[in-house]
């Protein structure tokens, strides 16, 4: 990718994911702007993954977009390009599946995606996770945290090799899960038992 730095282009993807996303709030008991989620993994991207790619950071702020908010595929092409929205929607899932096959989907496919839609990947779950560890979801049990984290485990572990930055982050993230939800990661080999995969792929 390597597209030249520059601050205005991102700065434009901030207010246009800012408006779209108006509204919306996080889960968590804080109720935080949504805007403040796709802002922070282009935070994390930039300052912890050590990249300064123009697309990838535009991508990042606007990778909920589509999945999340009214957005089309013809607007946000035609404000930031072909390229932008095909990494963008390489990380939309498909809302008309259940809840359980969409994260069987993530997993599933993690490999396939692109260099790009890798890094954000990488670091959309470090977010994810980490927030619901500094403030879970309203309604959350023990349980349900867990089982989240260990579901970005799962598809992190099929995009390792991505960055070295971000991967190491999200592997602090995850000793500090541990602990602080006192449980023990599952290895990748055990995936076939999670409640998220079906049983025609074991």
């Amino acid at each position: 990718m390597n597209s030249q730095f520059d601050l205005s282009q991102i700065l434009d993807a901030a207010i246009f994911a800012t408006q779209k996303h108006q509204g919306q709030v996080r889960k968590g008991e804080e109720g935080l702007p949504y805007i403040t989620h796709p802002l922070a993994v282009a935070k994390v991207i930039s300052q912890i993954g050590g990249v300064k790619d123009n697309q990838i950071l535009i991508a990042a702020i606007l990778h909920d977009t589509i999945e999340d908010t009214p957005t089309t595929r013809m607007e946000l092409e035609e404000h930031f390009g072909e390229d932008t929205l095909a990494i963008v929607l390489e990380l939309t899932d498909d809302k008309s599946l259940d809840k359980v096959v969409r994260k069987r989907m993530q997993v599933l496919h993690a490999k396939t995606l692109s260099y790009p839609a890798r890094v954000i990947k990488l670091a959309d779950k470090l977010i994810n996770c980490s927030d619901i560890l500094q403030s879970p979801p309203k309604g959350w049990d023990i349980e349900r945290c867990r089982e989240y984290v260990q579901w970005a485990a799962d598809v992190v572990c099929q995009i390792r090799g991505t960055n070295q930055g971000l991967e190491h982050a999200f592997d602090e993230m995850l000793a500090q899960a541990e602990v602080q939800l006192d449980y023990k990661i599952a290895s990748s080999e055990s995936i076939s038992d999670r409640p998220w995969w079906g049983k025609s792929d074991k």
